[in-house]
């Protein structure tokens, strides 16, 4: 059984979650940051994609002491399962998300991806090899959940986001909304790929809440599922 996916992420006004040359930019606030780290924290998993990994170098980690002694009195370990979606194994073997913190890493490739760069990583992470081209993503999500991984929080990027929209594997969205306008026809959004072509196949959504943070907003929504009798 797959495991239960959440995304989350910040974005500008008119819809951007960063620059058009992919540069990391500060959205949301200190509240929105201790809110996200609990909601991590929560998690069994984080996961991004390699163009996230590229860009901003994230290290994925539970930042609040308070909340990694949670999940260490849990039994857990400090930080979440880091997963990172990388078809062609481009992430620096010096990449933050794979050197910092205590915890297992997940790296998911395709059969696209050089063999030897894949037993480089293999030192560093659990490997798993799905798709031809790139990273099938409903057969990776699966294989989480054979490694007892129940509940993922996705923090983008747009891409991988979209596709997994796509592949109707996205259960919930926190969406916060912040008070600056980025711009840019070329910068990343919350849900970038080739898109939906009509509306028959446009992801439907619930808001379950609105809740104002700080000089933004944040939105909750669950996503509806073909399945769904909402």
């Amino acid at each position: 059984m797959r495991p239960y996916v959440v995304v989350n992420v910040a974005m500008s006004a008119d819809g951007k979650i960063s620059t058009r040359e992919r540069r990391q930019v500060k959205i949301s606030g200190t509240q929105d940051f201790n809110r996200v780290d609990r909601l991590k924290a929560g998690c069994d998993a984080v996961m991004v994609g390699i163009g996230t990994v590229l860009a901003d170098d994230p290290s994925l980690t539970v930042k609040e002491a308070e909340c990694r002694k949670r999940r260490h009195d849990r039994g857990e370990s400090e930080h979440p399962v880091r997963v990172v979606i990388d078809s062609l194994a481009r992430i620096p073997l010096t990449a933050a998300v794979l050197n910092k913190g205590e915890g297992l890493r997940v790296v998911a490739v395709s059969r696209r991806a050089n063999p030897a760069k894949i037993g480089r990583l293999e030192k560093k992470a659990t490997v798993i090899v799905t798709g031809d081209d790139e990273v099938d993503l409903r057969i990776t999500m699966e294989r989480l959940g054979d490694m007892g991984i129940q509940r993922i929080m996705v923090e983008g990027g747009g891409t991988l986001i979209a596709a997994l929209i796509s592949a109707s594997l996205v259960d919930e969205i926190y969406s916060f909304i912040g008070n600056i306008i980025i711009s840019g026809k070329d910068a990343p959004t919350l849900a970038d790929g080739p898109g939906f072509l009509n509306e028959t196949e446009f992801a439907r959504l619930t808001l379950l809440e609105a809740r104002r943070i700080e000089s933004g907003i944040l939105l909750h929504w669950s996503v509806e599922h073909p399945a769904d009798k909402r």
